[in-house]
């Protein structure tokens, strides 16, 4: 009988020792042969957990009782740190955080990607490692008179109730209170799963962090909200930097917090940010990155990689959503093509173009790689930022065929990152790595983003990074 025939079953209480991380936060150990997940163990740290539930070659626990703890432990910024999902590793301190994920990182790279680049230190917070995020959407739900408003405990749908968030821009999380306590006073039903009578589902604030503006969202499943207008003119009164509060309906029982109309309750149905020294409208359902500080410096690493080899280049910018990487490469004075999927997305890109008098860019809408196929042949390089699950094979195809001098290349997800480099780097591939720069979008979790700069095999080295 091997150790991992050793028999473990729900309530049983262990000891283990914490031994790495999960891409969720979750400390990792093993016991006997069996990999035990459980929250808030630290690598190092040696606790007592009660075993939970086997998934496959898994086993999930709860801590207990730590028998002896982490230097690297802290108490967490937020009191609720512990049940709230939003956040996975507050309870660990910030330079752990960042050696942890600069660690996975080249660990992935290495033994999924069979790649041994060089890996620039981690581009961490400052002063933004809290107060960073632009932008909250909150499920809400009626309890009685009490309305729960906050995001769901781990691994469940059960809000935990919230009055603040210490993540959240403080000029959105001084917010959350007092629009908590107005929602209490309506009569209107609440439930964010539509289990119950349709009615509000989530409340959502957005912030342009360089000019102040502040736009409210009431997400709900129909549009009959007994006196939402007026409740609505009363916050534009008084809160000066509100700019207009909106009503997205989502009336489908689906994990998709937006529905498809959005209709402007008072005001404006949109903020103005400032991104590098460009202006960006954004609206109600619009994607833009959380964090403005960091993906400001992402594009302007992108802009000064490509602009201090080759000026005036010809770039496609694919998955370029409202222009945010390619708006701010034409102002450099590249000439931009970018793609993206979703109509709507193209028609703010342009709105945003002609905003800021940029008429060197041109967006499409449509499959990217039907594009690519037609566009690579004629441009020099190539920008892409995929969603999580990495670049399609069909694109990975296209990029191989047709491969432009540079490759720049925006990743979410570590694993589908050096999964792509394999192919584009790897042995076979057309290209070679000349940077790989990580960078810490979301601090207090595992999410970590990451820059790499490709040129291909036939050109020039590229020159050195800033």
């Amino acid at each position: 009988m091997t150790a991992m025939n050793e028999t473990l079953h729900p309530g049983q209480t262990i000891d283990v020792v914490g031994e790495d991380l999960d891409q969720q936060g979750r400390g990792l150990a093993r016991w006997n042969g069996w990999v035990i997940a459980v929250p808030e163990l630290l690598p190092g740290e040696e606790a007592k957990v009660k075993v939970q539930q086997r998934q496959r070659r898994m086993w999930l626990a709860r801590r207990v009782e730590i028998i002896s703890s982490s230097p690297h432990a802290r108490r967490p910024p937020c009191i609720l740190a512990r049940d709230c999902g939003g956040c996975s590793l507050q309870h660990l301190s910030v330079e752990a955080q960042n050696t942890w994920k600069q660690e996975r990182l080249t660990n992935t790279l290495t033994r999924i990607g069979q790649l041994d680049p060089d890996v620039n230190a981690l581009v961490s917070p400052d002063r933004e490692s809290l107060g960073y995020r632009n932008r909250a959407l909150i499920p809400v739900r009626r309890d009685g008179l009490k309305v729960r408003l906050g995001y769901y405990k781990r691994g469940s749908h059960r809000i935990v109730n919230l009055n603040h968030c210490p993540v959240l821009d403080p000029r959105l999380d001084d917010l959350i209170a007092p629009i908590k306590k107005d929602l209490e006073s309506t009569r209107w039903p609440m439930d964010s799963d539509l289990q119950g009578q349709p009615g509000l589902r989530h409340l959502g604030l957005r912030i342009g962090v360089r000019t102040g503006e502040v736009l409210i969202t009431l997400i709900s499943a129909t549009r009959s909200l007994e006196g939402v207008e007026e409740l609505s003119a009363v916050w534009m009164r008084r809160w000066p930097q509100l700019k207009g509060v909106t009503l997205n309906l989502q009336p489908q029982r689906s994990n998709a917090v937006f529905g498809e109309q959005t209709i402007c309750l008072q005001g404006q149905d949109s903020v103005e940010e400032r991104f590098c020294a460009l202006s960006l409208e954004l609206g109600t359902t619009t994607f833009f990155q959380v964090n403005t500080p960091r993906a400001e410096r992402v594009v302007e690493q992108i802009r000064d990689w490509l602009t201090r080899v080759e000026a005036n280049q010809r770039v496609i910018d694919a998955y370029c959503g409202i222009g945010t990487i390619a708006l701010p490469l034409a102002a450099a004075g590249h000439r931009v093509t970018g793609l993206e999927i979703s109509p709507a997305s193209v028609r703010h890109a342009g709105r945003n173009a002609a905003r800021n008098r940029l008429n060197t860019t041109q967006f499409l809408d449509g499959d990217v790689a039907q594009h690519l196929q037609d566009l690579l042949p004629m441009h020099d390089a190539l920008v892409v930022d995929p969603p999580r699950k990495g670049l399609e094979a069909n694109v990975l195809a296209m990029i191989r065929n047709h491969p432009p001098k540079r490759l720049v290349y925006l990743s979410c997800d570590p694993a589908t990152l050096a999964r792509d480099l394999k192919q584009l780097a790897g042995d076979s591939g057309p290209y070679r790595i000349e940077r790989v720069q990580p960078m810490d979008f979301f601090p207090q979790t595992s999410h970590l983003e990451c820059l790499v700069l490709m040129s291909r095999i036939s050109c020039a080295t590229a020159p050195e990074t800033a």
